[in-house]
């Protein structure tokens, strides 16, 4: 049996940042990934940079099986990039293998030749992501026109006609990316409305311009059943016997924590009701040697957070603790449709809900200077403000470069700094974020 200083499952953003950090403490460190091609992690292998190189180059007119190469190369390069961040590391060691805990202190690794090793240390960190969720439907939910978000951008052949089951955000931005491409795209939502838990007048102008481009949304009807009907052609039974016919299907249901197969039930380790890994405001789990980062506890499931998630670790563990998960506020995020949708903060109506005196501001992008440059008058920024205080609340943000200005938003608001100053802030011209001048003007 080999002992290490810590042993880390999963090659995540966490994970390998924790590993490096680590190795750079001269620890001994074991960092274990059973699949070879996620070296890096959600992110950088099915998820945030293909998919959003691949909406890159739909918007931009690129061919489809084009794009799809070009991601391929950018993928590998960043997977390789990763794995040697690590792997040539003198105090670090990566086991290309499957982790099963044998107990609070030990892991056995099992390897693609079938042989196996066991390996113990002090400090053991899970960094095993989440998988897609696909809900319980009758028939052939085997097919191969029957795909997930981590499949369907590895398919070289575009569909011409696409079925997503799901209108949340993963399926938005597929269904933006699809319909770019040229694919006949269908998204079924079993609620009345896309993104209910965003501002009305936001959630309304997304829906009409995905509408105007094209793609055509099935409201209030759930999926209950797959038959693969030839060849080429798949059908969805809907909840009110209407079937829906395309030549792929993407679920776009969900992610849950991958904690299956790691053998928690040899360990003290307990999960949450939603099946992730319960950890407490340190990310210690109820084993106090086992910590658990990124998608496989329960939260927020983006790189940002992992990597935050690392910084709650090493200031645990090196540091006096004071950053911890309760430090983390103002979470972001971006939807990236086209154009894209980005967030942070609470919505009017939920800021008076907490008792907060609040008032908000919108701003159509059709009346923005720069977005008659971009010659894109799409979209819709809302801002909601406490007047008494002057603290910002909240930042809606649907237009070009709401990627970016999401994140001007968020630093104010992480150093309380009232919304005048946004608004009476000089910028440069003619750029997105002087929409900050009339938008904070409340």
């Amino acid at each position: 049996m080999t002992h290490f200083d810590a042993i880390i499952i999963g090659f995540g953003k966490a994970g390998k940042s924790l590993a490096g950090d680590l190795a750079g403490r001269d620890w001994n460190v074991a960092l274990i990934e059973k699949d070879k091609t996620m070296y890096g992690g959600t992110c950088i292998n099915i998820a945030c940079i293909p998919t959003k190189l691949l909406m890159h180059d739909a918007l931009n007119g690129s061919e489809y099986r084009a794009a799809v190469e070009r991601k391929n190369g950018v993928v590998e390069r960043l997977r390789d990039k990763n794995y040697h961040s690590i792997a040539d590391l003198n105090k670090a060691t990566v086991y290309d293998g499957t982790a099963v805990f044998i107990s609070d202190k030990e892991i056995e690794v099992e390897t693609e030749n079938g042989k196996k090793e066991v390996l113990s240390a002090d400090n053991i960190f899970v960094n095993t992501g989440a998988e897609t969720s696909i809900p319980p439907l009758e028939g052939d939910i085997d097919s191969d026109k029957v795909y997930t978000s981590t499949t369907l951008i590895d398919e070289e052949i575009l569909p011409d006609k696409l079925t997503i089951v799901g209108g949340g955000y993963i399926g938005l931005e597929f269904a933006t990316m699809y319909n770019a491409f040229g694919s006949e795209v269908s998204v079924i939502v079993p609620a009345d409305e896309i993104l209910k838990d965003e501002d009305e007048d936001i959630r309304n102008e997304i829906t009409k311009d995905m509408k105007e481009s094209g793609i055509n949304f099935i409201f209030g009807e759930r999926a209950e059943k797959v038959k693969e009907e030839s060849s080429s052609n798949i059908t969805v039974t809907l909840s009110n016997g209407r079937e829906q016919t395309s030549n792929a299907i993407l679920f776009a249901t969900g992610r849950k924590p991958n904690t299956k197969g790691l053998g928690l039930d040899n360990t003290s380790v307990q999960l949450t009701e939603n099946g992730g890994i319960k950890v407490d405001n340190h990310l210690q789990t109820t084993a106090d040697n086992i910590y658990a980062m990124g998608d496989v506890k329960d939260g927020f499931q983006f790189t940002y957070t992992s990597l935050d998630d690392y910084r709650i670790v090493k200031t645990h563990l090196f540091d006096d603790g004071e950053y911890s998960y309760d430090s983390r506020t103002n979470v972001h995020y971006t939807m990236f449709t086209d154009p894209p949708y980005s967030r942070v903060g609470l919505t009017l109506q939920e800021a008076k809900e907490e008792g907060y005196e609040a008032d908000e501001n919108s701003m159509p992008m059709s009346g923005h200077p720069r977005s008659h440059i971009n010659n894109e008058l799409r979209g819709l920024f809302k801002a909601v403000v406490d007047t008494e205080s002057g603290k910002i609340l909240g930042v809606h943000l649907y237009g070009v470069n709401s990627e970016e200005l999401i994140n001007l938003a968020k630093l104010a608001m992480d150093h309380d700094i009232p919304y005048t100053v946004l608004r009476d802030q000089m910028y440069n011209h003619p750029v997105m974020s002087e929409a900050f001048n009339t938008l904070f003007d409340i």
